[in-house]
């Protein structure tokens, strides 16, 4: 029934729904069957949890974004699914204008996840010796700027806008970045850059036009 509904909200908005999986080793066939662009993963489900899933799938295909929908608003799940290389993490409940917002927003390469879970994730990060730091020192002034940017929280288009580069400039500097520190996505960069000192752990997040209208529940945004 869930999926029933997933399906016709994503169908309305011109998304073709490729495969369904009723668990976690169904959602590993189905995207090693039919590459999709997004998967809409859970965390709880027979089997094989979403968790477990979404690191197969992030290590089997990187290029298909792994978007966590879950009830389970707790910094663990979130911490366990960025560590697995989701790249967003949003609240069931949320409207459905802002699920396809969130969607299209993994699609194109930006992570997004829940503002009070990230600003959480992000506290509960210690600075620590000496691999942050070194990775740091590998990286431009440009990258660094890019990198702490993206710790505030700023997605690509916000990043462009202040450093007044094209979108593509950017979206290539960020990959460069994830390159450079070894990491699998542009979250596990944030988190890098608390554990380097780059930025605080309690860094004030980002607020801007990419923020969702107060209608849509419960504020993510684009990282």
């Amino acid at each position: 029934m869930v999926r029933e509904g997933l399906r016709s909200i994503l169908s309305s908005a011109g998304m073709e729904v490729v495969g369904e999986a009723m668990t976690g080793s169904e959602a590993v066939q189905s995207v090693h069957d039919v590459a999709p662009d997004v998967v809409l993963m859970d965390v709880r489900m027979p089997d094989m949890d979403g968790l477990a899933a979404t690191e197969m799938i992030h290590k089997e295909r990187p290029e298909t974004a792994v978007l966590i929908l879950t009830s389970y608003e707790t910094t663990d799940y979130l911490k366990r699914s960025v560590l697995c290389g989701a790249a967003g993490y949003v609240l069931k409940g949320i409207d459905q204008a802002y699920l396809i917002d969130a969607i299209r927003i993994v699609k194109n390469g930006d992570s997004l996840i829940d503002r009070s879970l990230l600003k959480a994730l992000l506290a509960d990060v210690t600075p620590e010796e000496p691999h942050g730091r070194r990775s740091i020192e590998g990286l431009t002034e440009r990258e660094r700027t890019v990198l702490e940017m993206l710790a505030r929280g700023l997605s690509n288009k916000e990043i462009a806008q202040e450093m007044r580069y094209s979108v593509g400039t950017i979206k290539n500097h960020v990959q460069r970045v994830i390159d450079k520190l070894g990491v699998s996505d542009r979250t596990q960069a944030a988190i890098l850059a608390v554990k380097a000192g780059l930025v605080p752990s309690n860094i004030e997040l980002a607020t801007g036009q990419n923020d969702p209208p107060k209608s849509y529940g419960k504020a993510s945004r684009p990282l």
